[in-house]
């Protein structure tokens, strides 16, 4: 990506490469309200944070009609501080999860999204439920009680590593518990999958959520 471009035509330029039925979840993580909002008046609206802390200050800052996507690991007793506004959760690895999604959502009176983080990499870092355990959630009586969460679709994250054989079968591996899972949850749409650095192939491999920060932002200083 050039980045002697601005970052509004970083932003379109990768939009317009993307098929029409991919969401671009542009990952603003640790960047500054003013980047956020030039991609807002470029005309993006779905944004993508880790921290719930820095979401809600975030969120108390920029106009309401954005769509926020909660994608880093997510604490149980963060979730109030979220719940009154963000759109979709990625990183749902547990019952336990749900439950205080579930709790906080009433709360608020309304119904959140989620995504059941599946664990298709090979490294012990990456966390996750086997596609066995989420169809096991699913079935649970557990689950089905639960009348403010919507489970839309899978999240997972591929091991990184430059072999793109070893990630297109990671990818494969979603894609097959998805369409598993589906059967159980049968308006499950979502598959989010791939990031700056491997989202084409994401997308072959039947994605149709990325995640992506570098490619429009620039890279993060962290500090």
């Amino acid at each position: 990506m050039n980045f002697e471009m601005t970052l509004a035509d970083r932003l379109q330029k990768l939009k317009k490469s993307l098929p029409a039925y991919v969401t671009l979840v542009a990952v603003s993580k640790t960047k500054p309200v003013s980047d956020l909002m030039e991609a807002y008046k470029a005309g993006h609206r779905v944004f993508g944070e880790n921290k719930v802390q820095e979401m809600v200050g975030k969120f108390h800052e920029m106009p309401k009609d954005i769509k926020w996507h909660m994608i880093g690991n997510l604490q149980r007793n963060k979730v109030k501080y979220m719940a009154s506004f963000v759109h979709l959760i990625h990183g749902v690895d547990s019952l336990k999860l749900l439950k205080e999604i579930n709790k906080q959502a009433q709360k608020n009176e309304r119904v959140i999204q989620c995504l059941l983080q599946i664990k298709i990499a090979c490294e012990s870092t990456k966390s996750g439920m086997s596609s066995k355990e989420a169809e096991n959630l699913l079935k649970s009586d557990d689950f089905k009680a639960l009348k403010n969460i919507k489970i839309t679709g899978v999240m997972g994250m591929a091991s990184f590593t430059e072999d793109k054989i070893q990630i297109s079968k990671e990818f494969k591996t979603l894609k097959l518990a998805f369409e598993r899972l589906k059967e159980l949850q049968k308006n499950m749409g979502v598959i989010s999958m791939g990031m700056s650095g491997d989202y084409p192939l994401a997308i072959e491999c039947g994605s149709n959520m990325i995640r992506v920060g570098s490619l429009i932002f620039g890279n993060r200083q962290y500090t």
